[in-house]
């Protein structure tokens, strides 16, 4: 692991954002964090920090198999192999309890260490170990956890009951769920979404029929913006063979062999096809709708651009993502079908109510970008103010 980089004058709070690099999601919204505090102007020191350098400090695990863990969590997204995950969550939290002792311990190293003032995870499954090895070693130290699910996928995923942990949930049913586990109302903090990159806030006026056809699109076709994620998706060839006469823009991420293959399928109608991209947010302002997986980070992305969406559920959707799905048949702002062998069907009923379900999208109003960094102040405040800890303690 790298060396902890040293704190800076007492004055400036060390704020931790923890993530993991399992799926990309939570990466991007620590990076999204990060830039929306510095541009809140809070003056804070903010840290990333990888769980899996904290746990493996030494990475003795890509040392003895050639690969970080969440590696493997990627190629199996890539390639679709997703059933049996629900399961294989279960043993996961299994294990995470059976090693909790070990955990706190290399943990608690950590935070010594590091000595932050404020921890805030954007991580599922180690929030216990993370915080009972916090409260051991830096006692009045608060601890966020800010879900980038729009709600939990109990038990025991986000939100761990009996904890006195604060928990930033992005939708009212992960709010009922904070509840539920017995969280008090004073540590349950509603955003109105999804962290996001402010880019998808900042997006200058574009002259799309210019900016399609110097990318070789038709300046006048509908067209569909086909993403799934950083690492891309074998699903994507499914979609691309049965829409032949749509015009889309495939964005592959890091993935070139799906680019490559994606190229070489013939088409009626123009397409582009993109490796990896920063300017999301761009390609967004340039198409009508979305098809991807049920991602938050993406789907979010999509419905703040103005985007009806088109995502799948069935027995490969992530467990962790199934909510989502509903989410979207719950606010009217896309269509959800059981299959992508069914894609062509979905592009025709979104076309045909397009005004209907981009009204939709305009009723979603997701400022949790802008709300988070505010709410994080507060807590940290709090902290420091001896009467409104022992308020917070008391109820």
């Amino acid at each position: 692991m790298t060396d902890v980089p040293p704190r800076p004058a007492a004055s400036a709070p060390v704020v931790d954002l923890v993530y993991f690099n399992a799926g990309g999601g939570h990466r991007a919204s620590a990076l999204a964090l990060e830039a929306a505090i510095d541009r809140a102007g809070l003056g804070w020191k903010v840290r990333l920090v990888n769980l899996r350098e904290m746990l493996d400090p030494k990475d003795g695990f890509r040392k003895l198999t050639g690969m970080d863990p969440e590696d493997i969590y990627n190629k199996r997204l890539a390639r679709g192999w997703t059933v049996g995950l629900a399961q294989e969550l279960k043993l996961l939290q299994g294990l995470i309890r059976w090693g909790h002792a070990p955990l706190v311990r290399q943990l608690q190293r950590q935070w010594l260490q590091r000595e932050p003032d404020l921890v805030v995870s954007l991580i599922p499954n180690f929030n216990r170990p993370m915080y009972e090895s916090l409260a051991a070693s830096l006692p009045g130290v608060p601890y966020v956890t800010v879900l980038t699910d729009l709600a939990d996928y109990p038990p025991n995923f986000w939100i761990e009951p009996d904890l006195p942990i604060h928990v930033i949930c992005g939708s009212a049913r992960a709010v009922t769920q904070a509840r539920s586990a017995g969280h008090a109302s004073t540590h349950i903090h509603a955003s109105s979404g999804m962290l996001i990159r402010t880019a998808f806030y900042d997006t200058p006026e574009v002259d799309r029929a210019a900016e399609r056809a110097c990318l070789g699109l038709d300046p006048d076709r509908p067209t569909g913006l086909v993403l799934f994620g950083g690492q891309g998706s074998k699903a994507m060839l499914s979609i691309a063979r049965r829409l032949p006469d749509t015009q889309l823009i495939l964005a592959c991420g890091h993935n070139a062999a799906l680019a490559k293959a994606l190229k070489a399928l013939p088409a009626r109608a123009p397409r582009l096809v993109l490796g990896f991209t920063p300017d999301v947010a761009r390609y967004m302002q340039l198409v009508d709708f979305f098809i991807g997986k049920p991602g938050p980070g993406s789907m979010s992305e999509a419905v703040q651009m103005k985007l009806p969406v088109i995502v799948v559920r069935n027995r490969y959707t992530l467990p962790q993502e199934r909510y989502n799905t509903q989410w979207v048949r719950e606010h009217g702002v896309g269509v959800v079908c059981q299959s992508f062998a069914k894609v062509d069907e979905a592009v025709t009923q979104l076309l045909a109510h397009l005004p209907q379900f981009r009204a939709a999208t305009q009723q979603v109003n997701n400022r949790a970008v802008f709300e988070v960094p505010q709410m994080l102040q507060g807590i940290l405040q709090e902290s420091r103010t001896p009467a409104l800890g022992l308020a917070a303690r008391v109820d």
